[in-house]
């Protein structure tokens, strides 16, 4: 019994350590782009050096409200130590509503709704922590298609994300 409990302990030991290189990680990505602000962010890991990130971005306002879901491929890169930088592509979709409830019934106009699709780049820095915790600064443009979310059809974000590895 007590050698089965090592070895289990042991090949438990062993997943916590082999899955150290790989972290997945969970927070927040904080930017500006387009009013969505905080983003919830997931990052899932395929190799040391292939990722994917997927973050929800809304905003709940008295007039304006807004869903963004981004999802990015990435590559990582190991500048030292726990310093990383990376790359990828992506896109997403998202939907939005403007209701302007401070202007009178009978003026015509002034509510609208649409959905949209877009194709984003990525290209940031992070640093991994030795506690679970990683923080990273990136840039991501963004070109969207559809419903005039946007009048130039153009979104530069950069963003201040905070992340749980686990």
């Amino acid at each position: 019994m007590k050698r089965l409990f090592l070895i289990a302990v042991a090949l438990v030991g062993f997943g916590f350590s082999a899955k150290a290189q790989e972290a997945n990680a969970i927070g927040l990505r904080l930017g500006d782009n387009d009013g969505f602000g905080a983003e919830v962010s997931y990052q899932r890991f395929f190799s040391s050096s292939n990722r994917l990130e997927l973050d929800l971005g809304w905003r709940d306002s008295d007039n304006y409200d807004a869903i963004k879901l981004t999802g990015l491929y990435q590559w990582v890169w190991n500048i030292e130590g726990g310093f990383n930088w990376y790359a990828g592509v992506g896109g997403g979709l998202g939907s939005w509503e403007y209701d302007n409830d401070n202007v009178p019934d009978f003026v015509d106009g002034d509510d609208d709704s649409g959905t949209f699709l877009f194709i984003a780049g990525d290209i940031g820095i992070e640093y991994n922590f030795d506690i679970p915790l990683q923080l990273a600064l990136d840039f991501r443009p963004e070109i969207y298609f559809g419903d005039d979310f946007r009048e130039d059809d153009f979104g530069p974000d950069l963003a201040l994300a905070i992340r749980y590895r686990f």
